[in-house]
């Protein structure tokens, strides 16, 4: 399709056409991109700008920044992906999800640059600087972006950060990024530049790449655990923020501890004025579907994560060890799974298996889907029940589940998104 929509178009039909500009739906490099970015003037935006970057972690770390910024009062850009039900969620202003009509008038926007340069974008190229678009004709304050793939070649490394995050460098992805730690960490170190603040937030010690760019580019890099601290308080409900010259005691919120202090330190080194009742409301108005999320459905505990990979699944374990400690009443945990086959699937499962009484498993109706035969063989040895589809696997564990057992959904977006589009049917 080489005839472009028009601005009075669906939202549907211009991201089928961008579903189409480019050969390929991912394609790493900025040599295209750069050119239509500097067109549209998105490349060093008069606003602040934070880039976060890393394995897991990311949309948590993004959500807490934007959350705590919106509640100091500033006119906040955040940029995610993916998106969970809708495309529209993965841009937002001031904490709300963008309408059709302005992302619409952004692609005509990309569309007339690409093609006066000449150039075709992929989905992911277009999709992001329709965002960068709106942040800049929206004169927002601060951008908030958020990497989607590496970060070296990644199109949001087109716009100049003034604060750089890397969350944690894991093993995913290993096709685009290469298959070791180094070589992963040496990918997301390419939203470093010169002379601004690097904040790395994993629990592992810092990659060597990720030293080396930072010294490269007289970038100050801070770390958890050495220049930024967090403790949780025995009542589960408040927790203890420390850095230098910075103590702080704050409400724990919905999202992993972890993140939320590597949010407050890159804030805290932005130089973007803070009070600390604002960053108390910003954790408690902080929230992302799938990351450790605890619903109550038919008088059922279910808490969804959507850790897909090794580095996520140990995340994972370690909320619902602390959730296990402060909720005694569960002793068992019956979990609903299914991952794509392109994932790490026995490292997956035998992290979580200790920890499950029966799992229910069943294929994602996606075409990179595991098949329920090798699901089978990861669970070799562990109390199975196979199932045609996630939704009848959920099914049935909330109508087996007694007031002892938690149900844990996890294994992929794909397995949460099946579950909360069987819950949108039945409302």
């Amino acid at each position: 399709m080489n005839t472009a929509p028009l601005a009075t178009d669906s939202l549907d039909t211009w991201l089928d056409y961008w579903s189409h500009v480019h050969v390929t739906g991912i394609d790493l490099g900025l040599e295209r991109v750069i050119p239509v970015a500097e067109k549209l003037g998105v490349t060093d935006p008069a606003a602040k700008v934070l880039t976060v970057a890393g394995t897991n972690g990311k949309g948590s770390t993004t959500t807490t920044l934007a959350a705590i910024l919106n509640a100091h009062g500033f006119k906040v850009g955040l940029y995610q992906s993916p998106h969970v039900y809708r495309f529209n969620e993965r841009v937002k202003l001031r904490g709300i999800e963008v309408e059709d009509q302005l992302l619409i008038d952004a692609f005509v926007q990309v569309d007339q640059a690409r093609r006066e340069c000449d150039l075709s974008l992929s989905f992911f190229e277009a999709t992001t600087l329709a965002a960068f678009v709106i942040f800049k004709d929206q004169d927002c304050d601060v951008w908030v972006l958020e990497v989607g793939l590496g970060g070296r070649l990644d199109v949001v490394n087109v716009v100049n950060p003034d604060v750089a995050v890397i969350t944690n460098i894991g093993l995913d992805h290993t096709d685009w990024l290469g298959d070791t730690i180094e070589k992963i960490a040496f990918e997301k170190a390419g939203i470093i530049r010169p002379n601004i603040p690097v904040i790395f937030g994993g629990q592992q010690q810092i990659p060597q790449a990720i030293l080396d760019q930072a010294a490269k580019s007289n970038a100050p890099l801070y770390a958890i655990n050495r220049d930024y601290f967090y403790e949780a308080f025995e009542d589960g409900k408040t927790w203890a923020f420390a850095s230098s010259g910075t103590t702080l005691k704050l409400p724990t919120g919905s999202l992993a501890l972890e993140n939320i202090s590597t949010a407050i330190t890159a804030l805290l080194l932005s130089g973007l004025k803070l009070r600390q009742e604002a960053i108390a409301e910003g954790i408690q108005l902080a929230k992302l579907p799938g990351r450790f999320e605890i619903r109550e459905i038919q008088g059922k505990t279910v808490i969804f994560d959507a850790g897909h990979n090794p580095h996520g699944v140990e995340f994972l374990l370690k909320q619902l060890r602390n959730y296990l400690k402060y909720n005694n009443k569960y002793k068992e945990v019956i979990c609903i799974f299914s991952m794509l086959a392109d994932k790490d699937i026995n490292s997956v499962v035998k992290l979580l298996k200790e920890h499950i009484r029966l799992w229910k498993i069943a294929p994602l109706a996606v075409p990179r889907a595991a098949e329920v035969t090798a699901l089978a063989e990861a669970l070799s040895g562990e109390a199975v029940e196979q199932f045609n589809k996630v939704q009848f696997a959920f099914k049935s564990a909330l109508d087996q589940a007694d007031n002892h057992q938690l149900i844990l959904v996890c294994g992929s977006f794909h397995t949460l998104e099946a579950v909360w589009e069987y819950l949108e049917e039945c409302q």
